[in-house]
């Protein structure tokens, strides 16, 4: 997983002209809260900053992350639709299982955004992602809900866990507003 979200922290192709941004966001600090919870900050590496909660400071046994990821590259809705392309090819690369893609089209004063939700089973643990993907202050933005199960046979949890939270989830990671970024270009 840490391949995955350092991969989406690159930049994955060259600037494109830039475009005014409708959405505008401080820089995420070293706290942020996110569906009444609140996450310190653990890890930054480049264009990428990771979250979890109280009590989850070990990024190897978490249980709850957010993941903030920054396209400098990405400002316009052509470059938006190709980071949203490439993160869902990069989960389906490494066999996630995709649970829902969801296209939001441009509106006056509202650029496109992408929602892609996906489960990926590993050896040690099963590991649910929600990703929204937006223009925020003329670049884009990727804002990552995950959870982990950890264990050998821990379907049956993360199938529970799902229809209990999967839902409330995806409505707070889509109605976060402004999304939080990385900051910078």
């Amino acid at each position: 997983m840490r391949i995955i979200r350092a991969w989406l922290a690159l930049t994955l192709a060259a600037s494109i002209a830039s475009t005014a941004s409708v959405a505008h966001a401080a820089p995420a600090g070293k706290t942020l809260s996110f569906d009444g919870v609140d996450f310190f900050r653990r890890d930054a590496a480049s264009n990428r900053l990771e979250y979890t909660p109280k009590g989850e400071e070990d990024l190897l046994t978490w249980r709850s992350m957010i993941t903030l990821v920054r396209y400098p590259e990405a400002t316009t809705g052509d470059g938006l639709a190709a980071i949203a392309n490439s993160v869902l090819g990069l989960y389906k690369q490494n066999r996630a299982m995709v649970l829902k893609v969801d296209a939001v089209p441009a509106a006056p004063g509202k650029p496109a955004e992408y929602f892609i939700s996906v489960v990926f089973p590993t050896r040690d643990f099963i590991e649910a992602v929600f990703t929204r993907i937006a223009l925020v202050d003329g670049a884009g933005a990727a804002a990552i809900y995950s959870h982990r199960e950890y264990g050998h046979a821990v379907g049956n949890e993360v199938s529970a866990w799902l229809a209990k939270n999967g839902p409330a989830k995806e409505r707070a990671l889509r109605q976060w507003n402004p999304l939080p970024t990385t900051g910078g270009k």
